[in-house]
């Protein structure tokens, strides 16, 4: 099971196969500002730190290198993310 690292946090969350990685966040009483919940807006923009993440559907949204859109997407590996202020 991978684990979600979230920076500038001591929480780790383990990811279990079931919901994207917004709803996981959301879960775990993280705030991550999004629109649409399925790659369209981008306002859900994450960095992914390190680890491999995959897109349920591709998003439509301009993703920078090193950003990622956790509406849409799932851990393959461990991760460390850092949220948006």
């Amino acid at each position: 099971m991978p684990k979600v690292q979230v920076n500038n946090s001591d929480t780790e969350l383990e990811y279990d196969n079931q919901d994207n990685l917004l709803t996981v966040l959301e879960q775990a009483k993280f705030s991550v500002h999004y629109q649409c919940r399925e790659g369209y807006c981008g306002a859900c923009r994450c960095r992914l730190v390190s680890g491999n993440i995959k897109y349920l559907q591709e998003p439509l949204a301009f993703v920078r290198q090193g950003e990622f859109l956790p509406c849409c997407s799932i851990p393959i590996s461990d991760i460390t993310i850092e949220l948006p202020d």
